[in-house]
């Protein structure tokens, strides 16, 4: 039996740090497998700190 996978993290949010670290353009082109890990784990990273800043401001 196959796991559907959830994502964490929504699509737009994902666009959105990848438009601040200058990779939105490898994702328009060739999707979300071409981007190399380095850059994915920059991309977690920056949602784990809005993250941590969103639960700091309440």
């Amino acid at each position: 039996m196959a796991r559907s996978r959830r994502s964490i993290m929504s699509e737009a949010l994902k666009t959105e740090i990848a438009k601040e670290l200058g990779i939105d353009d490898i994702i328009k082109r060739e999707g979300w497998g071409s981007v190399p890990s380095r850059d994915c784990g920059n991309v977690v990273r920056k949602a784990i700190e809005r993250a941590e800043k969103s639960l700091s401001d309440k």
